[in-house]
């Protein structure tokens, strides 16, 4: 595909300026009060957690936005049944600390640790996973409890099979989730490798990589021509796991290298020289730590903080997930994507992209790999200008090569071309809404264009 120029024009699909009014409950009975058809609230209603998503999902410009952060409570944790009860505000950074301290963990390592677990089910949330671990968070979910349109709060488990997929993903489109109970197990240590390679080379090794029993994680730099690669195994020889080489990863790759980079470019105003630092920075920011210090971990360690809700630096971002038998192809039609959108429009994005493979998962009705594995790739950037054009070049880019959006992560996708991806499952999901919301009161305007 061509890059256009820049446009004279702001793109239709922009995320919304929030007018709505703001309901923050902190027990139950505070969240059924919300729902409560007496009050003749204004519609829509809107769940949300911490606020990450780079869509309009969970805003609208009228109505209420119940804002569930302050329902954070840990409930209960069953070791001898391998389960943990949480209420949806709950962060799964806290979620995890506190699985650690008592021996146990989720079963996946989910880098987007600043959401809440409501948002973490209600929307789908990666992580390298590690063999059959799950790598879409929902995944753990064994029951719920949802606050329904009309105020009553529906308890379903794993015996409502047809429903709780149909929970999983449900963007809050069904229900308010308010309650989950989660699988857990004894606290796991993994071996990780940390590698640099060239793109042509990764590409190489890809669908090997992709087929094998590991957790993958990359972080592709398409103008530097390079990729790095965290691979971990579970291993019986693992060593001595330190938490501190993972903070300091996080903080160097999350917090420190957006900032160094938004600054860069206030001090240097020539672009050439700027993309040549910008790469140096990403390349010294991802190749500082050694293997030997980051060379075994846990779940609890590895997983990132980011996002954060009002972090500074912004970051934006925008996810699709492509078919991972074809990421040999896939990814040097990126790199092709980002140059030529450089070339052309002036516009490049100054944080690497990072990929996550995504095994097949049916046990949600809209997970984005239903029907088989997946490689999320999640563009980000801190320049803020020419970034709405971006997207929706970078839209038009994943459409043609048939990657599956994400309705949460997925900025500027065609109404139509979402349709076609999900197939069949969108309508039978559609019928499901419409039978548990039938007044539409948790339908915004984002969504009604797609249910």
């Amino acid at each position: 595909m061509t890059a256009r120029k820049s446009r004279s024009t702001k793109p239709s699909r922009q995320r919304l300026a929030t007018r709505a009014t703001v309901e923050r409950p902190a027990t139950l009975y505070e969240l059924k009060k919300c729902l409560d058809s007496a009050r003749r609230s204004a519609l829509p209603l809107r769940p949300r957690g911490a606020g990450t998503a780079p869509t309009d999902c969970n805003t609208c410009s009228t109505g209420v936005i119940i804002d569930m952060t302050k329902l954070d409570r840990i409930l209960n944790v069953d070791p001898h049944n391998g389960t943990v009860t949480v209420e949806a505000g709950t962060r799964l950074r806290n979620l995890t600390l506190m699985l650690a301290k008592r021996g146990l963990e989720l079963e996946g390592c989910y880098d987007q640790s600043g959401r809440t677990v409501g948002g973490a089910i209600a929307a789908p949330c990666f992580g390298p996973g590690i063999g059959n671990s799950a790598t879409c968070f929902s995944s753990q979910v064994l029951s719920l409890k949802m606050a329904m349109a009309d105020g009553r709060v529906m308890t379903v488990t794993r015996n409502q099979e047809n429903l709780l997929h149909a929970l999983r993903a449900s963007y809050g489109l069904l229900g308010i989730i308010c309650e989950a109970t989660l699988r857990v197990r004894p606290l796991t240590k993994f071996s990780v490798s940390h590698s640099c390679v060239t793109i042509d080379k990764f590409c190489s090794v890809a669908t090997a990589l992709i087929s094998t029993d590991i957790g993958l994680k990359f972080y592709l730099l398409p103008h530097g021509d390079k990729v790095y690669l965290d691979v971990r195994r579970y291993s019986v020889k693992t060593g001595r796991a330190l938490s501190l080489p993972w903070q300091i990863k996080d903080w160097r790759e999350n917090k420190l290298l957006p900032r160094v980079l938004k600054l860069l470019r206030g001090v240097v105003p020539f672009p050439a020289m700027r993309y040549r630092l910008t790469d140096a920075i990403s390349d010294a920011t991802h190749g500082f730590l050694k293997a030997r210090l980051l060379g075994t971990g846990t779940n609890a360690m590895a997983a990132s903080q980011w996002p954060r809700h009002g972090s500074s630096p912004k970051l934006f971002y925008s996810t699709w997930c492509f078919p991972a038998a074809e990421a040999s192809v896939v990814i040097p039609a990126y790199v092709e994507f980002c140059k030529t959108t450089l070339a052309v429009s002036g516009y490049r994005c100054d944080m690497p992209a990072v990929g996550y493979r995504v095994q097949k998962n049916a046990d949600s009705l809209l997970s984005p790999a239903f029907d088989e594995s997946m490689i999320a790739l999640q563009t980000m950037s801190t320049r803020e200008a020419g970034w709405e054009n971006f997207v929706i070049d970078l839209a038009e880019f994943a459409q043609q090569w048939g990657a599956i959006p994400i309705f949460s992560q997925s900025r500027s996708m065609r109404a139509d071309y979402a349709r076609q991806a999900y197939s069949g499952r969108i309508e039978f999901f559609g019928k499901m809404r419409r039978r548990l919301d039938p007044d539409g009161k948790f339908l915004n305007p984002y969504f009604a264009q797609y249910f």
